[in-house]
């Protein structure tokens, strides 16, 4: 075999043996209503073809994704609890906070309603809970939805004494809605919206109050700061956060529907 040939076979064998480049990839926390609705399974795809990036998704409690990113072991934070993340941003471990989309937290309660809190007011129909000492199930995992449950238990005379039926399963919001479901009478509990659309357990449980402004549910995202954790990865991080917020990322989460309900409304700005 001629030297220059067997030169070229030689080289073309070494660099048939050589590993692959690694893929580029991204670590997000989020709340589990956004993996729970299905919204990442939707969202993802899209961002992957546009950008070639894989996206890992760590779905917590918003106050566990938040630790979590504090600590440097996620690139992303993408979460429901407003309070929380801005100060996330002020003890600077994000340069900024993007608003990504909302829906709404709605109360969900056997058909029946024993307690009577069926309508619109979510502080009444939280005393009507306490008063009547209904099952309730609480997330009690410092999670957005826990968070905006405390809140609306704040503004009743009742915080005290939530009844006797109130019970905590710090889990996500998933199992919350299970554990609801298989009550003797069904228990009542806060969901959000996207998590409930895609719930198929529901047994005899039904949406008893929505409408409510206070039941309003905004969602951020963060690109964690690279100077507190050198090592997270800014570029393919930002290249998320920019997409999501644009117009690709934002027209994806509008198309995002079950049973021809919308689940989740995109605002950047």
């Amino acid at each position: 075999m001629p030297l220059v040939v067997a030169a070229a076979v030689g080289a073309c064998a070494l660099l048939g043996s050589a590993p692959a480049l690694a893929q580029a990839s991204i670590v997000i926390a989020s709340t589990t209503s956004t993996e729970q609705s299905g919204l990442f399974g939707h969202l993802l795809p899209g961002f992957k073809k546009a950008t070639g990036i894989d996206v890992k998704v760590v779905a917590l409690g918003t106050g566990q994704a938040i630790d979590m990113a504090r600590r440097g072991d996620a690139d992303v934070l993408f979460v429901h609890d407003k309070l929380a993340e801005e100060k996330f941003v002020a003890d600077g471990f994000a340069a900024r906070r993007q608003e990504v989309m909302y829906n709404d937290f709605v109360l969900i309660g056997p058909k029946a309603d024993p307690a009577g809190t069926r309508g619109r007011d979510i502080v009444a129909a939280l005393k009507k809970v306490a008063r009547a000492n209904a099952p309730f199930i609480s997330r009690g995992d410092k999670s957005g939805t826990h968070a905006a449950e405390l809140r609306f238990w704040k503004l009743t005379d009742t915080e005290a004494n939530k009844g006797s039926g109130y019970r905590e399963c710090g889990c996500g919001m998933g199992p919350a809605l299970n554990i609801a479901a298989s009550a003797a009478q069904g228990a009542y509990v806060l969901a959000d919206r996207g998590t409930w659309l895609n719930f198929k357990n529901r047994a005899d449980l039904t949406v008893l109050v929505e409408g409510d402004q206070r039941l309003f549910n905004q969602y951020g995202v963060m690109l964690v700061s690279a100077a507190r954790h050198p090592q997270v990865k800014t570029a393919e991080g930002q290249k998320f956060v920019d997409w999501v917020t644009g117009p690709a990322g934002q027209a994806t989460i509008a198309s995002y529907k079950i049973g021809g309900e919308q689940l989740f409304f995109p605002n950047a700005k």
